[in-house]
Protein backbone atom coordinates (compact mmCIF):
# COMPACT_ATOMS: atom_id res chain seq x y z
CA UNK A 1 0.00 0.00 0.00
CA UNK A 2 1.40 3.37 -0.86
CA UNK A 3 2.32 6.24 0.78
CA UNK A 4 -1.25 8.57 1.22
CA UNK A 5 -1.72 11.77 2.60
CA UNK A 6 -5.17 11.84 4.05
CA UNK A 7 -5.20 14.71 6.84
CA UNK A 8 -6.38 13.02 9.70
CA UNK A 9 -4.14 13.97 12.08
CA UNK A 10 -4.12 16.66 15.16
CA UNK A 11 -3.00 20.04 14.62
CA UNK A 12 0.10 19.34 16.33
CA UNK A 13 0.82 16.09 14.24
CA UNK A 14 -0.13 13.49 16.55
CA UNK A 15 -2.15 10.93 14.82
CA UNK A 16 -5.42 10.19 15.88
CA UNK A 17 -7.33 7.35 17.40
CA UNK A 18 -9.21 7.05 13.81
CA UNK A 19 -6.13 6.62 12.05
CA UNK A 20 -5.00 3.47 13.80
CA UNK A 21 -8.60 2.17 12.38
CA UNK A 22 -8.18 2.75 9.14
CA UNK A 23 -4.54 1.39 9.00
CA UNK A 24 -6.05 -1.75 10.60
CA UNK A 25 -8.71 -2.08 8.02
CA UNK A 26 -6.31 -2.39 5.47
CA UNK A 27 -3.51 -4.63 6.94
CA UNK A 28 -3.51 -7.33 4.60
CA UNK A 29 -1.45 -5.72 2.25
CA UNK A 30 2.00 -7.24 2.07
CA UNK A 31 3.31 -3.89 3.55
CA UNK A 32 1.58 -0.26 4.01
CA UNK A 33 3.79 2.49 4.01
CA UNK A 34 2.39 5.03 6.15
CA UNK A 35 1.65 8.55 4.83
CA UNK A 36 4.35 11.27 4.38
CA UNK A 37 4.97 12.23 8.39
CA UNK A 38 7.13 15.23 8.59
CA UNK A 39 10.24 14.67 11.04
CA UNK A 40 10.90 18.40 11.79
CA UNK A 41 8.09 21.02 12.36
CA UNK A 42 9.55 23.28 9.65
CA UNK A 43 9.22 20.50 7.31
CA UNK A 44 5.46 20.31 7.79
CA UNK A 45 3.66 20.65 4.19
CA UNK A 46 -0.77 20.85 4.55
CA UNK A 47 -2.70 20.94 7.78
CA UNK A 48 -3.54 18.00 10.02
CA UNK A 49 -0.18 16.30 8.63
CA UNK A 50 1.12 13.62 10.92
CA UNK A 51 4.59 14.16 12.41
CA UNK A 52 7.49 12.20 13.83
CA UNK A 53 9.72 14.68 16.26
CA UNK A 54 8.47 14.85 19.31
CA UNK A 55 7.23 11.84 21.95
CA UNK A 56 3.62 13.02 21.33
CA UNK A 57 4.08 11.55 18.02
CA UNK A 58 5.89 8.48 18.83
CA UNK A 59 3.04 7.60 20.86
CA UNK A 60 0.16 8.55 18.33
CA UNK A 61 2.01 6.45 16.14
CA UNK A 62 2.68 3.69 17.99
CA UNK A 63 -1.27 2.99 18.52
CA UNK A 64 -1.22 2.43 15.22
CA UNK A 65 1.35 0.50 14.87
CA UNK A 66 0.32 -1.64 17.47
CA UNK A 67 -3.35 -1.86 15.65
CA UNK A 68 -1.86 -2.92 12.42
CA UNK A 69 0.36 -5.58 14.02
CA UNK A 70 -2.62 -7.14 15.86
CA UNK A 71 -4.39 -7.51 12.54
CA UNK A 72 -1.25 -8.94 11.24
CA UNK A 73 0.39 -6.28 9.09
CA UNK A 74 3.85 -4.66 8.69
CA UNK A 75 4.57 -0.96 8.51
CA UNK A 76 6.86 1.64 7.37
CA UNK A 77 6.91 4.98 7.72
CA UNK A 78 7.29 7.38 4.93
CA UNK A 79 9.60 10.33 6.14
CA UNK A 80 9.00 14.00 4.09
CA UNK A 81 9.98 17.72 4.55
CA UNK A 82 8.04 20.01 2.50
CA UNK A 83 10.71 22.52 1.21
CA UNK A 84 8.83 25.18 -0.37
CA UNK A 85 6.05 23.49 0.23
CA UNK A 86 4.59 24.99 3.24
CA UNK A 87 3.36 28.04 4.55
CA UNK A 88 3.91 30.01 8.01
CA UNK A 89 0.11 29.53 8.75
CA UNK A 90 0.46 25.63 8.94
CA UNK A 91 3.62 25.43 10.54
CA UNK A 92 3.98 28.87 12.15
CA UNK A 93 7.56 28.55 10.58
CA UNK A 94 8.93 30.25 7.06
CA UNK A 95 9.47 27.54 4.61
CA UNK A 96 13.23 26.59 4.01
CA UNK A 97 14.09 25.41 0.80
CA UNK A 98 17.53 24.97 -1.78
CA UNK A 99 16.98 28.22 -3.22
CA UNK A 100 14.28 30.99 -2.49
CA UNK A 101 12.36 29.81 -6.12
CA UNK A 102 8.32 29.73 -5.15
CA UNK A 103 6.32 27.25 -5.63
CA UNK A 104 3.43 28.78 -8.02
CA UNK A 105 -0.07 29.67 -6.54
CA UNK A 106 -1.48 29.16 -3.36
CA UNK A 107 -1.82 26.38 -1.17
CA UNK A 108 -4.32 24.94 1.28
CA UNK A 109 -3.60 26.03 5.26
CA UNK A 110 -5.75 25.87 7.97
CA UNK A 111 -7.56 28.74 7.61
CA UNK A 112 -8.03 28.26 3.45
CA UNK A 113 -6.04 29.03 0.19
CA UNK A 114 -3.00 31.02 0.32
CA UNK A 115 -0.57 32.44 -1.47
CA UNK A 116 2.17 30.49 -1.66
CA UNK A 117 6.22 32.34 0.08
CA UNK A 118 9.17 33.19 -1.25
CA UNK A 119 10.85 29.88 0.75
CA UNK A 120 14.31 31.24 2.50
CA UNK A 121 17.17 29.65 1.07
CA UNK A 122 18.59 26.80 3.58
CA UNK A 123 21.91 27.32 4.85
CA UNK A 124 24.68 24.76 5.09
CA UNK A 125 24.04 24.75 8.99
CA UNK A 126 20.66 24.16 8.72
CA UNK A 127 21.12 21.62 5.61
CA UNK A 128 23.34 19.82 8.76
CA UNK A 129 20.52 20.11 11.24
CA UNK A 130 17.83 18.40 8.85
CA UNK A 131 20.12 15.58 8.02
CA UNK A 132 20.19 14.93 11.90
CA UNK A 133 16.08 15.18 12.08
CA UNK A 134 15.92 12.67 9.06
CA UNK A 135 18.40 10.38 11.39
CA UNK A 136 15.95 10.83 14.51
CA UNK A 137 13.00 10.97 12.99
CA UNK A 138 13.66 6.93 11.68
CA UNK A 139 14.84 6.36 15.50
CA UNK A 140 11.54 7.57 16.82
CA UNK A 141 9.58 6.07 13.80
CA UNK A 142 11.43 2.35 15.16
CA UNK A 143 10.52 3.23 18.81
CA UNK A 144 6.98 3.69 17.50
CA UNK A 145 6.63 0.42 15.77
CA UNK A 146 7.37 0.89 12.56
CA UNK A 147 9.58 -1.83 10.73
CA UNK A 148 11.43 0.64 8.91
CA UNK A 149 11.02 4.16 6.91
CA UNK A 150 11.13 5.28 3.75
CA UNK A 151 12.48 8.55 2.43
CA UNK A 152 10.94 10.59 0.44
CA UNK A 153 12.82 12.34 -2.47
CA UNK A 154 10.16 12.24 -5.19
CA UNK A 155 6.99 14.78 -5.46
CA UNK A 156 8.39 17.85 -4.96
CA UNK A 157 9.20 17.90 -1.56
CA UNK A 158 13.00 19.10 -0.19
CA UNK A 159 14.85 16.60 -1.52
CA UNK A 160 13.48 16.36 -4.98
CA UNK A 161 13.81 20.33 -4.78
CA UNK A 162 17.76 19.63 -3.93
CA UNK A 163 18.13 17.50 -7.39
CA UNK A 164 16.20 19.62 -9.74
CA UNK A 165 18.07 23.02 -11.08
CA UNK A 166 14.61 24.10 -11.62
CA UNK A 167 14.38 24.43 -7.95
CA UNK A 168 17.75 24.52 -6.67
CA UNK A 169 19.69 27.95 -8.10
CA UNK A 170 22.88 26.62 -5.22
CA UNK A 171 26.18 27.62 -6.04
CA UNK A 172 27.65 25.85 -3.19
CA UNK A 173 28.66 21.95 -2.79
CA UNK A 174 25.04 21.01 -3.01
CA UNK A 175 24.02 23.01 -5.95
CA UNK A 176 25.47 23.06 -9.63
CA UNK A 177 26.35 19.99 -10.92
CA UNK A 178 24.62 16.48 -10.61
CA UNK A 179 26.77 15.51 -7.88
CA UNK A 180 26.39 18.49 -5.72
CA UNK A 181 22.43 18.35 -6.17
CA UNK A 182 22.39 14.45 -5.01
CA UNK A 183 24.47 15.35 -2.13
CA UNK A 184 21.89 15.89 0.35
CA UNK A 185 19.58 13.20 -0.22
CA UNK A 186 22.51 10.65 -0.45
CA UNK A 187 23.79 12.25 3.10
CA UNK A 188 19.74 11.93 4.53
CA UNK A 189 19.85 8.48 3.48
CA UNK A 190 23.32 7.41 4.76
CA UNK A 191 22.29 9.24 8.00
CA UNK A 192 19.34 7.15 8.36
CA UNK A 193 20.74 3.88 7.11
CA UNK A 194 23.40 5.06 10.25
CA UNK A 195 20.47 5.62 12.90
CA UNK A 196 17.92 2.21 12.01
CA UNK A 197 20.05 0.08 9.87
CA UNK A 198 20.25 -0.36 5.95
CA UNK A 199 17.53 -3.18 6.23
CA UNK A 200 14.91 -0.56 7.79
CA UNK A 201 15.52 1.92 4.86
CA UNK A 202 13.73 2.56 1.88
CA UNK A 203 13.96 5.57 -0.80
CA UNK A 204 10.92 6.64 -3.28
CA UNK A 205 12.42 8.90 -6.25
CA UNK A 206 9.86 10.75 -9.05
CA UNK A 207 12.20 10.95 -12.16
CA UNK A 208 9.80 13.56 -14.46
CA UNK A 209 7.37 13.83 -12.35
CA UNK A 210 5.65 17.29 -12.61
CA UNK A 211 3.87 17.36 -8.91
CA UNK A 212 4.21 20.38 -6.78
CA UNK A 213 5.39 22.74 -10.58
CA UNK A 214 8.24 20.28 -10.54
CA UNK A 215 10.01 20.18 -13.58
CA UNK A 216 13.99 18.10 -14.09
CA UNK A 217 16.07 18.83 -17.16
CA UNK A 218 18.48 15.93 -16.97
CA UNK A 219 16.58 12.77 -15.82
CA UNK A 220 19.21 11.26 -17.47
CA UNK A 221 21.84 12.10 -15.61
CA UNK A 222 20.33 12.59 -12.03
CA UNK A 223 18.98 9.44 -11.31
CA UNK A 224 21.55 7.12 -12.32
CA UNK A 225 24.16 9.15 -10.53
CA UNK A 226 22.15 9.02 -7.41
CA UNK A 227 21.57 4.89 -7.84
CA UNK A 228 25.08 4.34 -7.66
CA UNK A 229 25.41 6.19 -4.99
CA UNK A 230 22.58 4.99 -2.78
CA UNK A 231 22.97 1.05 -3.75
CA UNK A 232 26.22 1.55 -2.07
CA UNK A 233 24.68 2.22 0.98
CA UNK A 234 22.44 -0.81 0.65
CA UNK A 235 18.64 0.56 1.63
CA UNK A 236 16.55 -1.88 1.50
CA UNK A 237 14.18 -0.88 -1.66
CA UNK A 238 14.09 1.56 -4.01
CA UNK A 239 10.58 2.90 -4.38
CA UNK A 240 10.03 4.87 -8.39
CA UNK A 241 6.87 6.68 -8.67
CA UNK A 242 4.57 6.50 -11.72
CA UNK A 243 6.90 3.99 -13.37
CA UNK A 244 5.99 3.54 -16.90
CA UNK A 245 7.57 0.21 -18.10
CA UNK A 246 7.43 1.41 -21.89
CA UNK A 247 10.03 4.28 -20.69
CA UNK A 248 13.44 3.94 -21.05
CA UNK A 249 14.59 5.54 -17.63
CA UNK A 250 12.63 2.95 -16.16
CA UNK A 251 14.66 0.10 -17.80
CA UNK A 252 17.89 1.90 -16.69
CA UNK A 253 17.15 2.18 -13.27
CA UNK A 254 15.75 -1.32 -12.63
CA UNK A 255 19.23 -2.30 -14.22
CA UNK A 256 21.25 -0.30 -12.24
CA UNK A 257 19.88 -1.03 -8.91
CA UNK A 258 20.92 -4.23 -7.58
CA UNK A 259 18.17 -4.51 -4.69
CA UNK A 260 14.74 -4.67 -4.39
CA UNK A 261 12.79 -2.43 -6.98
CA UNK A 262 9.27 -0.93 -5.63
CA UNK A 263 7.53 0.58 -8.74
CA UNK A 264 4.26 2.22 -8.31
CA UNK A 265 2.08 2.02 -11.73
CA UNK A 266 1.47 5.41 -13.71
CA UNK A 267 -2.20 5.62 -13.88
CA UNK A 268 -4.45 8.51 -14.80
CA UNK A 269 -4.26 11.46 -12.29
CA UNK A 270 -5.76 13.84 -11.62
CA UNK A 271 -8.49 11.30 -13.03
CA UNK A 272 -10.34 8.30 -12.59
CA UNK A 273 -8.85 5.80 -11.60
CA UNK A 274 -8.89 2.12 -13.82
CA UNK A 275 -11.70 -0.15 -12.82
CA UNK A 276 -9.02 -2.86 -12.11
CA UNK A 277 -7.57 -0.39 -8.93
CA UNK A 278 -4.12 -0.14 -11.81
CA UNK A 279 -3.69 -4.22 -11.39
CA UNK A 280 -2.94 -4.32 -15.17
CA UNK A 281 -0.48 -1.70 -15.30
CA UNK A 282 1.19 -3.71 -11.92
CA UNK A 283 1.48 -6.77 -14.01
CA UNK A 284 2.86 -4.94 -16.78
CA UNK A 285 5.78 -3.47 -13.98
CA UNK A 286 6.19 -7.21 -12.41
CA UNK A 287 6.90 -8.48 -16.23
CA UNK A 288 9.32 -5.80 -16.45
CA UNK A 289 11.38 -6.40 -13.81
CA UNK A 290 10.25 -4.65 -10.71
CA UNK A 291 10.24 -7.04 -7.70
CA UNK A 292 7.20 -5.15 -5.93
CA UNK A 293 4.21 -2.92 -6.97
CA UNK A 294 2.63 -0.18 -4.97
CA UNK A 295 -0.84 0.94 -5.28
CA UNK A 296 -3.15 4.02 -3.61
CA UNK A 297 -6.13 5.02 -4.40
CA UNK A 298 -7.24 1.31 -5.11
CA UNK A 299 -6.63 0.47 -1.51
CA UNK A 300 -7.89 3.90 0.07
CA UNK A 301 -11.51 2.62 -1.74
CA UNK A 302 -10.78 -1.37 -0.95
CA UNK A 303 -9.38 -1.95 2.62
CA UNK A 304 -9.47 -5.58 1.52
CA UNK A 305 -7.92 -4.82 -1.68
CA UNK A 306 -5.94 -7.84 -1.66
CA UNK A 307 -8.99 -10.34 -1.53
CA UNK A 308 -10.95 -8.50 -4.07
CA UNK A 309 -7.89 -9.07 -6.39
CA UNK A 310 -7.71 -12.52 -5.51
CA UNK A 311 -11.06 -13.69 -6.34
CA UNK A 312 -11.84 -10.64 -9.01
CA UNK A 313 -14.12 -8.78 -7.07
CA UNK A 314 -15.20 -5.96 -8.36
CA UNK A 315 -13.27 -2.59 -6.34
CA UNK A 316 -15.35 -0.43 -4.58
CA UNK A 317 -15.58 3.47 -6.03
CA UNK A 318 -13.81 6.12 -5.13
CA UNK A 319 -15.28 9.55 -3.44
CA UNK A 320 -13.06 12.34 -4.48
CA UNK A 321 -14.72 14.32 -2.29
CA UNK A 322 -13.25 12.88 0.40
CA UNK A 323 -9.83 12.60 -0.59
CA UNK A 324 -8.12 15.14 1.87
CA UNK A 325 -8.92 18.14 4.58
CA UNK A 326 -12.08 16.64 5.58
CA UNK A 327 -11.50 14.61 8.34
CA UNK A 328 -13.82 12.44 9.77
CA UNK A 329 -14.62 8.99 8.78
CA UNK A 330 -16.69 9.23 5.52
CA UNK A 331 -14.12 8.45 2.18
CA UNK A 332 -11.98 7.25 5.09
CA UNK A 333 -12.81 4.17 7.63
CA UNK A 334 -16.67 3.68 6.09
CA UNK A 335 -15.47 1.94 2.83
CA UNK A 336 -17.24 -1.75 3.30
CA UNK A 337 -14.78 -5.19 2.72
CA UNK A 338 -16.72 -7.68 0.88
CA UNK A 339 -18.92 -10.00 2.98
Amino acid sequence: MAPMTRNRASAAGVPEPIMAVYYAQRASAGLIIAEATTPNAVGATYPNIPAIHDESHVAGWRRVTDAVRAAGGQMFLQLQHGGRVGHPETSGLHPLAPSPVPLPGTIVTPSGHRDNVVPREMTEQEIRTTVADFAAAARGAVDAGFAGVEVHAANGYLLHQFLSNHTNHRTDGYGGTVANRIRLTVEVVRAVVEAVGAERVGVRIAPGVTANAMAEDDVDDVYPALLSALDDLGPAYLHVVFADPDQPLFRTLRKAWSGTLIANPSLPWPGPLPADGGRAAAERLLAAGADLVSLGRAFLANPDLVARLRTGAPLNPIRDAHLMYVGGETGYTDYPALD
